[in-house]
């Protein structure tokens, strides 16, 4: 029983810092599918990872810039989610924000809707965002 325990201790999840926009349009909200790795086809709010030295608003500016060409505007934080994926744990900050000009262009995603209460549970959620389209679909 030892043993096991020394090897769950060693096996400790890398840890990942990151920050997601949700993008909202009136009653809409804004998801980008993955176009590239293990979850590419699963859909997720855009973002991405807290690099050294920023904070989580300068992060999410320069991930919406680098991803979708956008400038947008953060309007406040909404919530921390944290989550366990079989070898990650990742903390997602998330914040509710809007693009002024409403245009953007898809740098790394394969696909992007605007989605509604009625539609938000039509795509495939990456399961660190399931939890929190559950409570923005009842707020919606």
């Amino acid at each position: 029983m030892l043993f096991n325990r020394k090897k769950a201790a060693e096996k400790a999840l890398k840890h990942i810092e990151v920050v997601a926009a949700i993008i909202l349009d009136g009653n809409r909200i804004l998801a980008t599918q993955r176009g590239y790795g293990k979850w590419r086809g699963w859909w997720e709010f855009p973002g991405g990872k807290v690099q050294p030295g920023e904070t989580h608003e300068e992060a999410l500016v320069r991930e919406i810039k680098e991803e979708l060409d956008a400038t947008i505007v953060i309007d406040r934080y909404h919530t921390t989610v944290d989550y366990d994926y079989p070898d990650t744990h990742l903390t997602m900050h998330c914040y509710l924000c809007h693009l002024p000009d409403g245009h953007y262009t898809l740098k790394e995603h394969a696909d992007a809707r605007w989605l509604t209460a009625g539609t938000i549970t039509s795509v495939q959620w990456l399961p660190a965002d399931k939890e929190l389209v559950a409570e923005l679909s009842a707020n919606m």
